[in-house]
């Protein structure tokens, strides 16, 4: 049985892109950046995925400082490699040649004592999008809240 413990979830990508596709994808860390990442001191807020050369890193992600790692201690926003099969690396290449889609994190967490990161193959929206979104869901809680009131 797997275990998954969420450490970081970026909520910002969910809301300002269309996710189209998600991969998981293992991740290169130190030590004292594990310990830290383990006791949920990681946010993924202005992170996203680049490449370099055929490889891809995750970039501006911050893991915390480890207080007891004291001179052995990480740059809080390092770059990261980020562990895929090549065929999903090449898959990802090339739909990011597409024009308007970007890699982001979207979410880092533990799988059997293993960090690892969602990556998402994405669309940013637009602001008109936005906007239907936050329409849409309104008038859906308009109805509900109708329908309650009746029973």
């Amino acid at each position: 049985m797997e275990s998954i413990k969420i450490l970081a979830q970026n909520r910002k990508a969910r809301r300002d892109y269309f996710l189209l596709e998600t991969y998981e994808a293992g991740l290169v860390l130190q030590g004292s950046e594990i310990k830290s990442a383990r006791a949920g001191r990681v946010q993924l807020r202005e992170a996203y995925v680049s490449r370099k050369g055929d490889e891809l890193w995750l970039q501006n992600a911050h893991i915390a400082l480890y207080p007891m790692a004291a001179a052995r201690n990480h740059d809080p926003l390092r770059p990261r490699k980020l562990l895929l099969h090549r065929r999903e690396i090449e898959r990802l290449l090339r739909k990011t040649s597409e024009s308007g889609l970007t890699i982001i994190p979207t979410k880092m967490y533990l799988k059997s004592g293993r960090a690892k990161v969602e990556i998402a193959v994405a669309r940013g929206r637009r602001r008109h999008d936005k906007r239907e979104i936050i329409a849409r869901r309104e008038s859906e809680r308009a109805m509900r809240r109708q329908l309650g009131r009746r029973r």
